[in-house]
């Protein structure tokens, strides 16, 4: 967590710009159903920097998608908080609203090979959302692609060229100046270093906080990158198996995790330092299949802390010292 973290939670508390209620994303094939996303519910504050983690296969990138209606939710709520028509669920926006609020929730893709149309010049892939979501004339779009690209660090010069003549880190470059010219308010950052090299990583990661202080963006940083994740973050949020397990500030989630999975994910990660023992948390068995997830806890199979009431039922989502963290053994009974 960046220096000045605590300081930025607390002056963002009461300032939410999205609330997701109760996602759920379900899909269907040949009559089996994968609940790949289940009643995930999470507030965003503006200017934060929201990290996302779990294994691969736990619903980060459905999340994200979902969002930004890259894929239609199942069920649930997106409420974006707009300066202008107050809170309006995102998700079942009008297609007058949509065009009207696509711009303030983009999306930066992760692979930067994959992502980029090799047919298009990085000026019109750079300037493909101002051609189609704003009445700009044609001098007006080539200044505001002159002025992002001169900000994301791309030479002007190489705006005529085509994606194949650049590098990773460069084609990044152009994917995050595609997502921030129309100068949104949420930024979702799907893997956006994973597929760079640490260098490289560093260089992306130092222009998103750039942005992020000169926009005053707001992300949603999913990765499998721990160490990346507790650098930008202000909070974190872990998934298992399309459930959200545990939430809460950056550095007391990664100091002291509180869910068994948390726990297994943080001490699984690289140390540096060879000095600093590590107290392996070794997970048992193999992810469950989503199509056929466990009864109660989906986690109970590979829990050290397992009981009969975590195989029946799955815990409710509770407060732990201003954390929230769905795990039996942190509810109260009566």
């Amino acid at each position: 967590m960046r220096a000045d973290g605590a300081e930025r939670v607390r002056a963002m508390e009461e300032n939410v710009i999205l609330e997701i209620r109760n996602l759920t994303k379900v899909y269907e094939s040949k009559g089996t159903q994968v609940r790949a996303l289940s009643d995930v519910s999470l507030t965003v504050r503006k200017g934060e920097t929201i990290g996302i983690v779990g294994e691969s296969g736990c619903g980060k990138t459905t999340l994200g998608r979902c969002v930004v209606r890259g894929i239609e939710a199942s069920s649930g709520e997106v409420l974006l908080h707009t300066e202008d028509e107050g809170t309006i669920d995102f998700l079942k926006a009008s297609r007058q609203q949509m065009k009207k609020y696509r711009r303030d929730i983009q999306m930066i893709f992760q692979d930067p090979y994959a992502s980029l149309d090799p047919r298009m010049t990085v000026f019109d892939i750079i300037s493909e959302p101002l051609r189609y979501n704003t009445n700009l004339s044609r001098r007006e779009i080539e200044q505001a692609v002159d002025k992002i690209a001169e900000q994301v660090g791309l030479n002007k010069a190489f705006l005529r060229r085509y994606p194949h003549a650049f590098s990773g880190g460069q084609r990044q470059r152009i994917g995050i100046a595609r997502s921030l010219i129309l100068q949104p308010k949420v930024v979702v950052c799907d893997e956006a270093v994973s597929a760079l090299d640490v260098s490289i990583q560093a260089q992306i990661i130092n222009l998103l906080e750039q942005m992020q202080r000169e926009y005053d963006l707001t992300y949603l940083f999913i990765s499998h990158a721990l160490s990346v994740v507790r650098h930008i973050s202000d909070r974190v949020m872990v998934m298992y198996l399309g459930r959200m397990v545990e939430f809460g500030n950056t550095d007391e989630l990664f100091e002291n995790p509180l869910h068994p999975y948390t726990q297994a994910l943080l001490s699984a990660a690289p140390q540096p330092d060879p000095d600093v023992k590590i107290n392996r948390v070794v997970l048992e068995g193999e992810v469950p299949n989503p199509a056929n997830p466990p009864t109660g806890c989906h986690f109970h199979p590979r829990c050290r802390y397992c009981t009969e009431q975590c195989r029946k039922k799955a815990p409710p989502m509770t407060e732990v010292n201003g954390r929230q963290v769905a795990c039996w053994k942190y509810v109260k009974t009566e």
